[in-house]
């Protein structure tokens, strides 16, 4: 790819654009945001997949569970928000993560992604949403290395690059070699980093019911899932919840910078030990670095309140 088409698929798309989503959405709350919040912007999105992220954390038993738990929820997901044609375009990932930056790990995902790549081009490329370990999209790249040619990634992973340890992130921690796969081959790459940027991106149980609750079974399903979730964890205690997967579908939305702000940086490199290093002789990437919070809510809300 030369570097005009290369710069230019580094920029918030034009018209409607073919989609695949990769979410560990039983990890949390905020991937359910996601993927309604995707379904809710059908102008925009043609989505061609959705496909299941391993996770392990106390919501799963292994890397396997998270990837077969959030299979399901996406299902659920679909259910609620009236959109059962797609489950069929519904992808098992990953039961492990890469072993090294040389091995993928095959998976129905991983397949799928690597083989649907090779419809499309620099031209007209292919944009793949992260918002979970990113272990079934560098399996993808590793499996057919076209797809760094024919594809953009935007990921939400990784902390800030002015974070102490940004790479020990929840989504990039989980599988170090797969998040370095992606950031040295070249593909060109959005990163949503959490702590420092999304983390701005909160809301409120007031917030959330004033908004959502009684629009529809799905945003009543999206209420009750994240209070339950933050009143185990902050029961008796005021709390916010960043609703961070969204930000990586509305950066595909961000026409004119209404959504949030990003430049053009040295792509990082992932370390083992949880930290980055830095070599400004490498490629760039887009990373974001300001998300107006009140602005994107009012489309995420307005969204969700209009689906059926």
């Amino acid at each position: 790819m030369d570097n005009t088409l290369y710069y230019k698929n580094l920029n918030v798309p034009n018209g409607k654009i073919d989609v695949v989503l990769d979410t560990d959405a039983y990890n949390e709350v905020d991937d359910q945001f996601a993927i309604a919040y995707m379904l809710g912007h059908s102008e925009k999105f043609n989505v061609k997949g959705i496909c299941a992220a391993p996770f392990f954390n106390p919501r799963s038993e292994s890397a396997k569970d998270g990837m077969e738990r959030s299979f399901n929820e996406i299902l659920k997901v679909l259910t609620l928000a009236g959109f059962e044609e797609i489950k069929p375009l519904v992808y098992k990932g990953s039961e492990s993560y890469l072993p090294d930056v040389n091995t993928p790990v095959q998976s129905e995902a991983a397949d799928f992604m690597a083989q649907l790549s090779e419809k499309y081009s620099p031209e007209n490329p292919l944009y793949i949403i992260a918002i979970g370990a990113i272990t079934n999209v560098a399996s993808a790249i590793l499996q057919n290395p076209n797809m760094k040619e024919n594809c953009v990634v935007v990921w939400l992973g990784g902390h800030a690059t002015n974070i102490p340890k940004g790479a020990v992130e929840f989504n990039m921690k989980q599988d170090i070699a797969a998040a370095r796969v992606v950031f040295g081959c070249g593909v060109p790459l959005v990163q949503l980093p959490c702590k420092g940027v999304v983390d701005r991106f909160l809301t409120t149980q007031p917030e959330l019911s004033y908004w959502l609750k009684g629009k529809n079974a799905l945003c009543d399903y999206l209420y009750e899932n994240t209070v339950q979730y933050s009143e185990v964890y902050y029961k008796g205690k005021p709390w916010s919840k960043p609703i961070w997967d969204v930000a990586a579908v509305a950066w595909l939305l961000n026409d004119n910078n209404r959504f949030m702000q990003d430049a053009l940086i040295s792509s990082p490199i992932p370390e083992y030990d949880k930290q980055y290093a830095f070599d400004k002789t490498r490629h760039l990437i887009k990373s974001v670095y300001w998300i107006d919070r009140d602005a994107l809510f009012e489309d995420l809300f307005n969204t969700l309140g209009g689906m059926k």
